[in-house]
């Protein structure tokens, strides 16, 4: 089945803004939506331009603005006749170490990755649910496989609770057309990651592998396949004293 509709949510920059090349490259229509929406104007110019039988619809949103999302959602599905794929994407990794004065950025990474995820979730299910089909995409970390330390506790534990809520929805929807996929990205270089990141994956690459996988409407799948699917049992399995001199 090709979904032809696609919703992408924080698809201004990094992860969002690549797999919107990339699936406009493949002729899909797109419903485009970020804070910052001279990036998303600048974005659906080159993408109309370069792919003129397109559709891409552009709209601001903070996802940490429920009723917004909910809104937002509903007006894409208007105006492209409906959503095929909604893919859950924004998020932010600003967080403290626990115990450090941190608490505020680490609410704000909370409310962002994990509540704003939520409200996504239940608007394009809503969706999916009164269209009786659709493909809902959530974008985890391989951090949801265990805790993180330092700045990272904060993060890895929204997108653990990414991927148990896709699990879930998942559950709800097995006797039903919809089909909902986790993506568990490795390190791949964005602005949430650092150049010297431990086997870091260009943009190109994890870009390719996310959509990829995707197309296949995998149940969860760790991303790129090459080196994380290999390690991610291991990542999973590590004594705390070897991950900790690691991460």
């Amino acid at each position: 089945m090709v979904r032809k509709k696609i919703l992408i949510t924080g698809a201004s920059s990094g992860l969002g803004e690549g797999m919107a090349r990339r699936f406009a490259a493949m002729g899909r229509d797109l419903a485009l939506c970020a804070r910052r929406t001279d990036r998303l104007d600048r974005l659906r110019e080159e993408l109309t331009a370069a792919h003129p039988g397109i559709t891409v619809a552009t709209r601001q949103l903070d996802v940490t603005d429920h009723d917004a999302v909910f809104a937002v959602f509903r007006s894409f599905a208007e105006e492209l006749g409906g959503l095929d794929r909604v893919v859950v994407n924004a998020g932010i990794g600003k967080g403290r170490k626990v115990g450090t004065g941190g608490f505020q950025a680490n609410r704000r990474t909370a409310e962002t990755n994990f509540i704003g995820a939520l409200a996504q979730a239940e608007a394009a299910m809503e969706l999916f649910y009164a269209r009786g089909a659709g493909h809902l995409v959530l974008i985890s970390s391989l951090g949801a496989l265990r805790g993180m330390p330092r700045s990272a506790a904060a993060y890895a534990a929204t997108k653990a609770a990414v991927s148990s809520l896709a699990e879930g929805i998942r559950m709800d929807a097995l006797r039903t057309p919809i089909r909902v996929s986790a993506i568990l990205p490795g390190y791949i270089r964005s602005e949430m990651n650092p150049e010297d990141a431990l086997l870091i994956t260009s943009t190109e690459v994890g870009v390719r592998a996310m959509v990829r996988a995707i197309e296949r409407e995998v149940a969860t799948a760790c991303v790129p396949a090459w080196p994380w699917r290999l390690l991610a049992p291991v990542y999973r399995h590590a004594p705390l004293r070897l991950l900790e001199r690691v991460l």
